[in-house]
């Protein structure tokens, strides 16, 4: 099967795009409003972008309510911060929760039922109950293209400020994949969780 991307002429009930692209890992992404109100979103178009220094990215996009930005989008461009939470197995009701559409001054922290804890370096919230944060200052806040009418994409690029891991995820000195169980997304309604590890040795 073949398809044009523009013309979307695969004949299936559903865009095969993101079942072709997996896993994608999920960002818990936590943000605060310039009012103080604090906002909770996962974001299966995540992941890290650079190394040295450590930044990260999330795109945010479709159509929101009152035809504007996203929350998450709206309250990192106020704040110049967010924080990313290791989306987990453990936590997934929490973070399907977490997801749903609702009105800007509602918090999501209560909506899952999770609990909010001061960043070190930021002031947007942490979510407790997940073993790894990732504290950001925005760096960037892209406008991406958009193939159809009142779509609106956007990526944030932040650069790491700090980082928080749960001792219990650590082993060797190294954070074990095993005891994390990171949860991604896959197509439609799916996702994956990271259990199972191996090791290749990159060639000399």
């Amino acid at each position: 099967m073949f398809y044009h991307c523009d013309r979307n002429d695969h004949g299936l009930p559903y865009n095969p795009f993101k079942a072709c692209v997996i896993p994608r890992p999920i960002g818990w992404v936590s943000t605060r409003s310039g009012a103080g109100v604090p906002n909770l979103s996962p974001f299966s178009f995540f992941s890290a972008v650079n190394e040295r220094p450590p930044m990260v990215a999330f795109c945010a996009n479709g159509r929101h309510v009152a035809g504007g930005e996203k929350d998450s989008v709206l309250n990192a461009r106020e704040t110049g911060e967010f924080v990313v939470n290791l989306a987990t197995y453990a936590l997934r009701d929490a973070i399907n929760a977490s997801s749903a559409s609702v009105e800007r001054d509602v918090d999501e922290f209560g909506l899952a039922g999770v609990t909010a804890v001061p960043g070190r370096l930021v002031k947007a919230p942490c979510v407790k109950e997940s073993p790894v944060h990732l504290e950001c200052a925005v760096h960037d806040i892209l406008e991406l293209p958009s193939s159809e009418e009142g779509w609106i994409s956007r990526m944030v690029i932040g650069r790491v400020l700090g980082i928080y891991v749960d001792d219990a995820m650590i082993e060797d000195g190294m954070v074990k994949a095993e005891r994390l169980q990171a949860i991604s997304r896959l197509g439609y309604m799916d996702y994956a969780v990271t259990r199972e590890v191996f090791q290749l040795n990159r060639p000399e």
